[in-house]
C-alpha cells in the first residue's frame, strides 16, 4: 500500500476506531479532569501511535528498539479491533440499561395524586376523575451522572474482559506449537513406486521482530519428529526483513532431514524483502530452491514457481518453464505460495498443488471473509482435475494473534490407485 493511500484511507479510519474505543472506555467511565480520564486519553492515543510505528519500525529501527515498539503496537492491532467490536455489541444492553436508569428515576420523581374531598360531607372519598383531571404523562428525568457512570463502567468492563480474554486466547494459539496434521491424497497418475509418499508442508513462518531462532528450531524439530521423505516451504520465511536481520533466526533450516530433501518456494514477502538474498540464503542451508523449474523424483515431478507478486519485479512465474514439455503420464505436484495460482495451475494438468499464503484467515472474522478472495483458505479442495491443499501456516502477519484459524504442518500421504 503506498503511503498515500495509507495517509488517505487508513489513518482516518483508525482515527474514528481509537476515538470510539476512548470514546466509551475513557469519557463514558471517568469524570472531567480527573487523573483517570487523562490516564486513559494519553494511553488510546500512545497505543493508537504505537500501531502505527511498528510496521514501518520492523526494518526502519534497531533490532532491540523495533521489538520494544513491535509488541505493544502489534498486539493492540488485535485489541482494537476486537475491543471495539465489543463493545459494538455492547451498545444493546448500554441502551437498555440507560432506558431502565431513566424509568427508575422518572417513577421517583412522579407525584402522586391528591384524593379530592367531597364537599357536602367532608370526607375523602375519591370522586371519578375526569379527563381533564387525569394527569400529565411524566417527562423522562435526567440521570444523575453517577448513574450514568455506573451504566458506562459496566460495559466497558464486560466489553473490556472479552476484549482481553480473546486476544490472549488467539495469541496462545499463535505463539504455541503448531497441530501436526495428516491426510491422505490419492492421484490417479502417481506411480506405484511412489505410493505412500510423505510430504511435510509447512508454510508462512514469517520470521519478524517478535519471533525468532526459538521458533524455527521449533518448527524443525516438529518437520523432523514426522519422518517425512520430502519437506515442502511453500513460501514467506520471513515478514519483511533483510538476511543480515533475521538470517540468523532460520538457520535451524539447515537441521531439516527428509529423504528427499527440502524444496522451497517463494512468497510475497520474499519479494517485499528482496527475494535474491533470501534464496541465495535458503540454498546456503541446504535447502534446493524452486524457481520455475521441476525435479524428477521416484514416481512424480516436483514443480515449483515463483510467487505472483515477483511480477512486479520482472521475476513472476513462468508456468511453461515449470510445467511444459513434461511427460503427461507421470503426477505432478506442483509448490505455489498462493492458492489463486491453482488457475493456471489446472491449464497445465497439475496433480496436486500446495500452498500457503492465507493462514486460514488469521482473525475472525477474516477467516470467513477471505473465501470471498481466495479459491481456497485452507484445506483439499478440487479444481477441475487439480486437487488443492493449502495450510494455515505456522507464523502471523501483524498482530501474533490466531482467532478461528489455528497454525498447523500437514504431512500428506501421496497414494496410487496403482498400489
Amino acid at each position: 500500500m503506498s503511503s498515500a493511500l495509507f495517509v488517505a484511507l487508513v489513518l482516518p479510519l483508525l482515527a474514528g476506531v481509537h476515538y470510539y474505543v476512548w470514546r466509551r472506555m475513557v469519557r463514558d467511565t471517568t469524570t472531567p479532569g480527573s487523573a483517570w480520564r487523562r490516564g486513559g486519553t494519553v494511553l488510546i492515543v500512545v497505543l493508537g501511535l504505537l500501531l502505527v510505528a511498528a510496521p514501518p519500525g520492523e526494518r526502519a529501527l534497531p533490532a532491540p528498539l523495533a521489538t520494544a515498539v513491535g509488541w505493544p503496537g502489534f498486539v493492540w492491532m488485535a485489541g482494537i479491533l476486537y475491543l471495539a467490536l465489543a463493545l459494538l455489541v455492547g451498545e444493546v444492553p448500554r441502551l437498555l440499561l440507560l432506558r431502565v436508569e431513566r424509568r427508575r428515576v422518572t417513577a421517583a420523581v412522579t407525584v402522586p395524586a391528591t384524593p379530592r374531598t367531597d364537599s357536602v360531607s367532608g370526607t375523602g372519598s375519591p370522586e371519578p376523575a375526569s379527563a381533564a383531571d387525569s394527569p400529565e404523562p411524566a417527562s423522562p428525568a435526567p440521570l444523575h451522572p453517577s448513574r450514568r457512570l455506573f451504566v458506562g463502567r459496566a460495559v466497558a468492563l464486560a466489553s473490556g474482559a472479552a476484549a482481553t480474554a480473546t486476544v490472549g486466547y488467539g495469541a496462545y494459539t499463535a505463539l504455541g506449537p503448531p497441530r501436526i496434521k495428516h491426510l491422505t491424497v490419492p492421484l490417479a497418475r502417481l506411480d506405484p513406486a511412489a505410493h505412500g509418499f510423505r510430504i511435510a508442508l509447512i508454510s508462512d513462518i514469517h520470521l519478524n521482530v517478535l519471533v525468532g531462532r526459538d521458533r524455527t528450531r521449533q518448527l524443525v524439530d516438529l518437520l523432523n519428529g514426522t519422518e517425512p521423505d520430502l519437506v515442502a516451504l511453500v513460501g514467506d520465511l520471513v515478514e519483511d526483513a533483510d538476511v543480515a536481520d533475521q538470517g540468523r533466526a532460520a538457520e535451524p533450516l539447515a537441521d531439516l532431514r527428509a529423504t528427499h530433501g527440502a524444496f522451497f518456494v517463494t512468497g510475497n514477502h520474499e519479494f517485499y524483502s528482496g527475494a535474491a538474498q533470501w534464496v541465495r540464503f535458503v540454498r546456503g542451508l541446504g535447502l534446493r530452491t524452486l524457481r520455475n523449474e521441476r525435479v524428477a523424483l521416484p514416481g512424480f515431478d516436483l514443480a515449483g514457481v515463483e510467487d505472483e507478486s515477483g511480477a512486479e519485479q520482472g521475476d513472476g512465474p513462468d508456468y511453461e518453464a515449470a510445467l511444459g514439455g513434461r511427460d503427461r503420464d507421470r503426477a505432478v505436484v506442483l509448490l505455489a505460495h498462493q492458492p489463486a495460482q491453482v488457475e493456471e495451475a489446472a491449464r497445465y494438468g497439475v496433480d496436486l498443488q500446495l500452498s500457503g499464503h492465507t493462514h486460514g484467515g488469521q482473525l475472525w472474522p477474516f477467516n470467513h471473509l477471505m473465501g470471498l478472495s481466495e479459491p481456497n483458505v485452507a484445506g483439499l479442495s478440487r479444481h477441475g482435475d487439480t486437487l488443492l491443499y493449502v495450510t494455515r501456516g505456522t507464523g502471523f502477519w501483524g498482530p501474533p494473534v490466531r482467532l478461528g484459524a489455528e497454525p498447523d504442518i500437514t504431512v500428506l500421504e501421496l497414494t496410487s490407485p496403482r498400489a
